[in-house]
């Protein structure tokens, strides 16, 4: 089996460097890890997207684009809608793993418990306000 020269390795692998530099991109702004996050299980409309992350279409559609071009994403159109899916489900083991690696972090850091501890303060002044009804 001839083997490859060592300048086509080395083309090989910078190819794959870049190509990875690239998809990290993906990775790298909130808004598109919360459209990864809400695409895991399903496909949405460029509208239903936005109104589930309470942003506009217009600061949406540019994130599905670049998502789309990285071949993160898929889309299918039907009649004027354009519907979005991942386009590889094991996309999500690395957006996984990143997240559980910063859970870790923050954890250990402290911060997600004042964190928990401050959404369960908020929570139970919203209990005590509400008014209780006796049937």
């Amino acid at each position: 089996m001839p083997s490859q020269r060592p300048e086509a390795a080395d083309d090989l692998s910078r190819a794959l460097y870049e190509r990875h530099a690239e998809m990290c991109k993906v990775f790298s702004n909130p808004t598109r890890l919360m459209i990864l996050n809400v695409l895991r299980d399903t496909e949405m409309t460029v509208a239903a997207l936005a109104d589930k992350l309470g942003r506009a279409i217009g600061t949406v559609s540019p994130h599905l684009l670049m998502m789309k071009r990285q071949r993160v994403l898929v889309s299918r159109k039907q009649g004027n809608q354009v519907f979005y899916r991942l386009a590889n489900a094991r996309m999500l083991r690395a957006f996984d793993l990143i997240r559980d690696v910063l859970y870790e972090q923050m954890s250990q850091e402290g911060i997600l418990s004042r964190h928990l501890g401050r959404e369960r303060a908020k929570t139970m002044r919203r209990l005590q306000k509400r008014p209780v009804t006796l049937r």
